[in-house]
């Protein structure tokens, strides 16, 4: 019996991304706008940001780059699950059916979830911890020597639900219904890229991109002029950083989830770290990656998520009858079938 972990790190995505992106602004023009970039560490990963410079203003890259560092700090002070004394932490271990004030983000971000939750049918659940840790994945867990028995799964299913979370709008407090534990990975980082958006917007900057681990925010033109050329790349693991197809975009978010970044094989066989919450098995469907166009980049992160537990049929019926930018990568013998909405194809070049 065989086992091989693929878990691509983080700084090698990051600098597949950037790639991509610096590879677009090269072609565009030989002569961008003046503009400054940031980077740092971040969530467990890294965050990459280019910002086009204000006109008769004294930029101080410098001092921005402390204000969004104190702003990330915050925020994965709240939400990280790797963090013993985060807010989200210490939210785990208080006991069923007590009502507990949180802080406006976590509220947000929680209020969210269920949304997508509600609107996937369960396939978007950040109360899926129990499961995700018997197959070797989030934090804390170990590669499993076995495959998790049966009764196992079904033992740590009936520990989730993320229909288990009550709401009290008027006091910005909630009750865990039952004694789940909630992780907010696959939507942190989009809110994460949200939260510095709006901080750039409020400093009166109207030309950037926000970049954490892949989840993406782009704001009027990139330094050439032009929309923000973003690459959706290949979903391979050995092809990380091989452009797929650009994408045009200018005040939108963009993220893509697939199955093709972090798993491990077990006598030839992959398992992805993406749990469906009803089965609390990895997901075998042909959809590769899926990459969705929103608003907001942590309903972008979220629904890319959802959709990618969903599969192909169900997340492109769910996409259509919402109208969302959907683009999709199937698995074929020849490679990879794309297929989107109409919302998407105005994206498109």
């Amino acid at each position: 019996m065989t086992l091989v972990v693929k878990s691509v790190p983080a700084s090698y995505l990051k600098k597949a991304i950037v790639l991509a992106l610096s590879l677009f602004f090269i072609a565009c023009s030989e002569q961008p706008a003046e503009h400054f970039k940031l980077d740092g560490a971040t969530m467990g990963t890294r965050y990459n940001i280019t910002v086009v410079a204000r006109e008769g203003v004294e930029e101080n890259p410098g001092q921005l780059q402390k204000v969004i560092d104190e702003q990330l700090r915050v925020i994965n002070a709240q939400m990280s699950t790797w963090q013993d004394d985060s807010e989200l932490s210490r939210l785990n271990r208080v006991p069923a059916r007590q009502w507990t004030e949180v802080s406006p983000n976590l509220f947000d971000v929680l209020m969210l979830s269920l949304e997508l939750g509600w609107l996937s049918n369960g396939a978007f659940d950040i109360t899926v911890s129990p499961v995700l840790k018997l197959w070797g994945f989030g934090a804390g867990a170990q590669r499993p020597n076995i495959l998790p028995e049966k009764v196992d799964i079904e033992k740590q299913l009936a520990l989730i639900g993320f229909n288990q979370i009550a709401f009290d709008l008027l006091n910005n407090s909630i009750q865990k219904r039952g004694e789940i534990t909630i992780d907010l990975s696959a939507i942190a980082k989009g809110f994460a890229v949200d939260k510095i958006a709006e901080l750039l917007l409020y400093a009166g900057y109207q030309h950037f991109m926000v970049e954490v681990g892949g989840e993406l925010r782009l704001q009027g033109n990139n330094p050439t002029g032009v929309p923000w050329k973003i690459a959706i790349e290949v979903p391979e693991t050995n092809s990380l950083g091989q452009v797929h197809r650009a994408v045009a975009i200018s005040d939108a978010a963009m993220a893509t989830s697939g199955d093709y970044r972090n798993y491990f094989e077990k006598d030839g066989k992959r398992y992805s770290h993406t749990i469906d919450p009803k089965s609390g098995y990895p997901i075998t469907h042909r959809l590769a990656s899926v990459t969705v166009i929103a608003d907001s980049a942590a309903y972008a992160d979220g629904l890319a998520t959802a959709l990618n537990v969903m599969g192909p049929e169900m997340g492109m019926t769910l996409a259509k009858e919402q109208n969302f930018a959907v683009y999709m990568l199937l698995k074929t013998d020849e490679g990879f079938e794309p297929v989107y909405t109409e919302a998407f194809s105005a994206y498109l070049n």
